[in-house]
């Protein structure tokens, strides 16, 4: 929230092909989980890890909350081998061990070839108590738009399942 914000007050141009610019114009939560040192950004002597490490730490504390309303819902994932797996079965471990019902949802796993953390951590173990895992290969190029037309699809024969 506070990148995209921070983006539209300062009226940069182009704010309209910005996914935060845009996803706080809508109002779409967007979190950002950081593994330290593996972003080029970590080595400048400016990097503050304290702030790096506690705004990441209050992005999954945020992303926990999502998924403790994932019930019914969708989570999409696309195109992270290993940590966005991680971050998310942690999650979802922590909103069922607080007392959250999340069983019944779907996950889908998007990638250009299968790997084993997101086919393990994203599509069978979450679904293992309910739900349904779904896994695609494919190039996101071609997948994504796919996916995103048979959702519209399906909006507008009223056919939300």
């Amino acid at each position: 929230e506070g990148v995209g914000e921070a983006l539209a007050a300062a009226g940069f141009p182009h704010l309209d092909q910005s996914l935060l610019a845009s996803a706080w114009r809508l109002g779409v939560p967007v979190t950002v989980h950081v593994a330290v040192g593996t972003d080029i950004i970590h080595i400048h002597p400016g990097a503050d890890g304290a702030a790096i490490g506690r705004a990441s730490h209050l992005d999954f504390r945020r992303f926990a909350t999502l998924v403790a309303g994932l019930e019914g819902g969708v989570l999409l994932h696309v195109g992270s081998a290993v940590l966005l797996p991680e971050v998310f079965l942690k999650a979802l471990t922590l909103v069922r061990n607080v007392g959250h019902r999340v069983e019944r949802f779907t996950t889908v796993n998007m990638d250009f070839i299968r790997h084993y953390r997101p086919l393990t951590n994203v599509v069978q173990r979450p679904t293992l108590q309910g739900g349904r895992g779904i896994h695609l290969t494919g190039h996101h190029e071609i997948m994504v738009p796919l996916l995103a037309a048979a959702v519209l699809e399906a909006l507008e024969a009223g056919d939300a399942a």
